[in-house]
C-alpha cells in the first residue's frame, strides 16, 4: 500500500494510471468485479452497482461546525443531512451554518489574525506545523479515503491511492514555500531606501465545491496558511465530511485557534453571508459560472474585496488524424469519465478528424461498455455513483436533449439499478457545436464527439465557448502540438496527456472560466499584499 501511494504522490502524474488500473485484469480482483462474464462486459459493467452497498470502514465522528479550535453547534441548532450517493440514504446530520454562525467565524478568525500568534510566528514555525500535518494525513489515509468515498461516491482506490496522498504533496509543497517568500529592496531615483514588502492579506474566506473536497481544501488553505493568513471555509452541502475531518487534524499538528474555521451550510446563506461580509478580505471560490458571478458582485457590493474564481468548463480533447487511435480512445475516455465525469476541466468536447473518426466512434464505444460501474468501495470499479439527485437528473436531462437535438446516441443514456444515483457510460456522435450538449457544461459521463477535416477549421470551432479552462491535444507532430497550444484559449493544455496535476502546476481558466491561478507560486499571490516602504537615506554611500 505505501509502495503504492508513493507512486500516486503527483496526483495523475501518470494521466492514464486510473483508467489503465481498472482496464487490467489482474487487478480486478476481489468481490464479483472479477467474476463478470464476458457478455456482461459488452453491456457495461453495472453488476456492482445493484448488489447490496458495502459498509463504509470509517465512522463519522465530526459533524459539527468548527469555530475557534471547538467543534460547536450551530447557532440556530439546525442540521441537514449528508447522502450516500449510492443509496440515498442519510450518512449523518451535520450542522448547518447560517448568517451568525460565520459572523463567529469571522470574529474568531480576525482575532487570531489581529492578535493571534499565527501571522507572528516565524515561517519556519508555520511551516513545520504544515510538514506534520502532512504526516498526519498519511497516517490517517484510509479512514480519510473512506469518508471522501461515502460521502462522494468516488472509487475508494482514487481516493485512497491518488488524492489522499496528493492532500499530504501539496501540504508539503505549501509548507516548503512558507519560509521563502522574499519581498525586494528597489532601486530608487534619489536618496531613498524602498522596500517592498509581501504581507498576508489577513482573513480569507474560501468556498470549495463537492467534486474534489480534499482537494479543492489544499489548493486553498495551503497557500493561505503559508502566507500567514486566517481562514473560514465553506464546504459544499453534498460533501462535509473529509474537510472537517482532515482540520482535526489541522489542530493537532499545532494550529492556533480560530486561524482555520470551519463552516458546513449553504450557498445562499453561508455562503452569501461569507462573500459579503464587511470584515472578510479576500473570497477565493471554486464551482460554477454562475455560482461565481454572485459572489464576485457580493464582494464588490460589501468591502470590494479581492476576489479569485476557478470556474465551469468545457474542455476541447482533440484527436488528430496522425494519433494512435488506440491511445487517443483511452485517454479521451479517461478525460472524460474521471470521477463520474463530474470534473470542472473534463475533455467533454471530442474533436475528431474526419480520417479516423469512425474507427474512433466504434472504439470508444466499446471501451465505454467495459467500464466497471458500480460500488465505488469495490476493488476495480472505475465509475461510482453522481454525488446526488439533483446532479443526477440534470445529466439526464441533458441526454435527453441530446437526442431530442439530433445528436446519435452511441451507446448508455439511462440510469443503472434502481437505487443510488448511477448513470451508464453515455456518448454521443454526430454533435453539432449549436446543440445544448455542446454548449453547456453537463458534469457527468457524456463523452460529445465531433468530426473535423482541418487545424484551422478545430481551433475556430474549440475557441467557440465561452468556457477557457483547459484543452488536450493528441498528436504525433510536433509542430501541430506548437500551433494548437499558442491557438487554444485556454488555462491549462495537456498534450497527448490529460489531468496531470502537480503541486506546482499553476491552474485557472481564461474567459468565464475563472479569474486568478491556483497553485503552484502563483496561488501565493492570491493570499499576499504588496506594500512598498520608502525612507529617506542621507549622505548615502551608493543608491
Amino acid at each position: 500500500m505505501a509502495a503504492a501511494r508513493r507512486v500516486a504522490s503527483s496526483l495523475f502524474s501518470r494521466c492514464l494510471y486510473a483508467s489503465r488500473r481498472a482496464s487490467n485484469p489482474s487487478l480486478l480482483r476481489g468481490g464479483r468485479a472479477s467474476g463478470l462474464s464476458s457478455g456482461i462486459l459488452q453491456r457495461f459493467s453495472t453488476a456492482a452497482a445493484v448488489e447490496e452497498p458495502i459498509t463504509p470502514p470509517v465512522q463519522v465522528n465530526y459533524t459539527q461546525l468548527l469555530i475557534n479550535g471547538q467543534f460547536v453547534d450551530s447557532a440556530s441548532g439546525r442540521t441537514f443531512p449528508t447522502l450516500d450517493p449510492r443509496t440515498g440514504e442519510v450518512i449523518a446530520h451535520v450542522a448547518e451554518g447560517d448568517t451568525e454562525d460565520i459572523n463567529r467565524a469571522v470574529i474568531a478568525a480576525r482575532k487570531a489574525f489581529d492578535e493571534g500568534p499565527w501571522p507572528r510566528m516565524t515561517a519556519y514555525e508555520r511551516s513545520c506545523i504544515l510538514y506534520r500535518f502532512a504526516d498526519l494525513i498519511e497516517k490517517h489515509n484510509d479512514e480519510i479515503a473512506a469518508l471522501e468515498t461515502w460521502d462522494n461516491g468516488k472509487p475508494y482506490e482514487q481516493a485512497a491511492l491518488v488524492e489522499v496522498p496528493m492532500l499530504a504533496r501539496l501540504m508539503r509543497y505549501y509548507a516548503g514555500w512558507a519560509d521563502k517568500i522574499h519581498g525586494l529592496i528597489v532601486p530608487a531615483d534619489g536618496p531613498h531606501h524602498v522596500q517592498v514588502l509581501h504581507e498576508p492579506i489577513g482573513v480569507a474566506g474560501q468556498i470549495i465545491p463537492w467534486n474534489f473536497p480534499l482537494l479543492m481544501y489544499a489548493w486553498k488553505v495551503g497557500p493561505a496558511l503559508a502566507c500567514g493568513n486566517a481562514i473560514v471555509l465553506k464546504t459544499a452541502e453534498q460533501t462535509p465530511l473529509s474537510a472537517l475531518y482532515v482540520s482535526k487534524l489541522l489542530h493537532e499538528a499545532g494550529l492556533p485557534e480560530g486561524v482555520l474555521n470551519v463552516i458546513s451550510g449553504f450557498g445562499p446563506t453561508a455562503g452569501a453571508a461569507l462573500a459579503s461580509h464587511m470584515d472578510v478580505d479576500k473570497i477565493a471560490f471554486t464551482g460554477s459560472t454562475d455560482t461565481g458571478k454572485i459572489v464576485l458582485e457580493l464582494a464588490a457590493r460589501s468591502n470590494l474585496k479581492t476576489v479569485t474564481l476557478e470556474l465551469g468548463g468545457k474542455s476541447p480533447m482533440i484527436i488528430m488524424d496522425d494519433a494512435d487511435v488506440d491511445q487517443a480512445v483511452e485517454l479521451s475516455h479517461f478525460a472524460l469519465f474521471f470521477n463520474q465525469g463530474q470534473c470542472c476541466c473534463a475533455g467533454s468536447r471530442t474533436f475528431v478528424h474526419e480520417r479516423v473518426y469512425d474507427e474512433f466512434v466504434e472504439k470508444s464505444k466499446a471501451r465505454a461498455l467495459k467500464r466497471v460501474v458500480g460500488d465505488p468501495f469495490k476493488r476495480g470499479v472505475e465509475q461510482g455513483p453522481q454525488i446526488d439527485e439533483e446532479q443526477f437528473n440534470k445529466i439526464l436531462h441533458y441526454i435527453k436533449l441530446g437526442v431530442d437535438s439530433g445528436a446519435n446516441l452511441v451507446t448508455g443514456g439511462d440510469r443503472i439499478g434502481s437505487k443510488g444515483y448511477y448513470i451508464q457510460p453515455t456518448i454521443f456522435s454526430d454533435v453539432k457545436d449549436a446543440m445544448p450538449i455542446a454548449q453547456d457544461e453537463i458534469f457527468g459521463p457524456v463523452q460529445s464527439i465531433f468530426k473535423f477535416k482541418d487545424l484551422n477549421e478545430v481551433i475556430q470551432r474549440a475557441n467557440a465557448t465561452r468556457y477557457g479552462l483547459a484543452a488536450g491535444v493528441f498528436t504525433n507532430n510536433l509542430d501541430t502540438a506548437n500551433t494548437l497550444t499558442r491557438a487554444l484559449r485556454a488555462g491549462t493544455i495537456w498534450i497527448n496527456c490529460f489531468d496531470v496535476f502537480d503541486a506546482a502546476i499553476p491552474f485557472g481558466g481564461y474567459k468565464m472560466s475563472g479569474q486568478g491561478r491556483e497553485k503552484g507560486i502563483d496561488s501565493l499571490k492570491n493570499y499576499l499584499q504588496v506594500k512598498a516602504v520608502v525612507t529617506p537615506l542621507k549622505n548615502p554611500a551608493w543608491l
